[in-house]
């Protein structure tokens, strides 16, 4: 059985209002994932909505604790990473600014070596008015299809980087 995201109580997708998981196996070495989820700055290299990221740290990959912020989905965010466990587990929990309700997110990815490569899972849940009108309301289905994209185009750059994507 895969490993899924350690969630905290509040945010137990059991609880949640809105809760998506998204998996997908690459053709590609662990140590090239995790990578690349670790540096948030290029995360753009392989999903273009991710490209304003910023770590706040003043380093330049995600550790646990480190403070970064992002502009995606037309919202400026704050994240602060709550669990790292190298080549296995991240995690971040993220407020809107300017969002007064105290709405909030949690996102996390969990990577399994396999024979061939990596599974990649990710799961996120949203708690909130904020959420529940954006998301929920505005755009049923989007934080799924918005995580597919993602875990697709990360193990399809992994793939690339690595050197194994099918022709």
């Amino acid at each position: 059985m895969l490993d899924k995201v350690i969630f905290p109580a509040d945010h137990d997708p059991r609880v949640s209002s809105l809760y998506a998981l998204n998996e997908i196996d690459a053709k590609a070495p662990i140590e090239t994932v995790w990578k690349m989820l670790v540096e948030a700055e290029t995360w753009f290299e392989h999903f273009p909505p991710e490209n304003q990221i910023e770590i706040l740290d003043g380093g330049r990959e995600l550790v646990e604790g480190t403070r970064f912020t992002r502009h995606t989905v037309g919202f400026s965010m704050r994240c602060i990473v709550t669990e790292f466990v190298p080549m296995r587990r991240l995690a971040w929990s993220t407020l809107v600014d300017g969002d007064e309700t105290a709405s909030t997110a949690y996102h996390g990815w969990v990577l399994t070596p396999t024979d061939t490569g990596t599974h990649i899972l990710t799961e996120e849940t949203l708690q909130g008015p904020f959420y529940l009108e954006e998301i929920g309301r505005k755009a049923p289905g989007a934080l799924y299809d918005y995580h597919q994209t993602w875990v697709e185009g990360l193990a399809h750059r992994a793939e690339t980087l690595a050197g194994t994507v099918a022709a």
